[in-house]
């Protein structure tokens, strides 16, 4: 406990890691409200369901608890290992914003509905914030993109690397049973998150530099 506490005493001494966490707590911050507005946005503007050839195919499962208390556990997880290692925080912080921006964006392009046989998660406003609440969030998923960001930022770490790839399956699986996301939603994510992680490592290089 006394090594983690001087780990951040000595990091946020340091004026450029402070205001570089701080710079990206502030992003990450504006990335969550501009989600709450895009979701909202996308939700009230649904056309119709379209069919799907995996969704066809498979039954709806109950999955709410996977998909909701994985999701909570996996920002638990990433928060834990921040708290650990302080040096984390400006890289993971301000991709993470990156990527739930771009997210929102791709959310409002395309409004069409979720599948009819989707099950229902519960409501509330902490899960329209998270963009869990499954209705105008559908393109693309991030219960597999959001995890498999954290796998490519740790790849170097294999005891990091191999859990996050794990999580970002079960949930792709989970989401696809769950009929919460179309398949394109799930597999094109895994893609356009590469992208998105290759984005955060050159537009914040310096704060990649001190991952691992």
């Amino acid at each position: 406990m006394q090594e983690t506490l001087n780990k951040h005493k000595h990091n946020w001494a340091d004026k450029d890691y402070a205001s570089s966490a701080i710079g990206g707590l502030f992003f990450l911050l504006i990335s969550l409200v501009f989600n709450y507005f895009t979701n909202n946005y996308a939700a009230s503007r649904q056309s119709n369901f379209v069919n799907d050839i995996i969704l066809d195919n498979i039954p709806t499962l109950n999955v709410e608890i996977i998909v909701i208390y994985g999701a909570l556990f996996l920002i638990l997880f990433i928060a834990v290992l921040i708290i650990l290692e302080p040096k984390r925080l400006p890289f993971v912080v301000k991709s993470v914003a990156l990527f739930i921006v771009i997210r929102a964006v791709f959310m409002t392009l395309t409004h069409i509905a979720p599948s009819p046989d989707s099950i229902t998660l519960g409501d509330g406003k902490l899960l329209n914030l998270l963009g869990l609440n499954g209705t105008g969030d559908l393109f693309f998923s991030g219960h597999t993109g959001f995890p498999f960001l954290l796998a490519l930022t740790f790849w170097d770490n294999k005891r990091l690397r191999l859990p996050f790839v794990f999580i970002s399956i079960v949930l792709a699986a989970s989401v696809l049973l769950g009929h919460l996301h179309y398949s394109i939603d799930v597999f094109a994510a895994y893609f356009i998150t590469y992208t998105i992680f290759c984005l955060a490592r050159r537009f914040f290089s310096k704060d990649f530099k001190y991952l691992n």
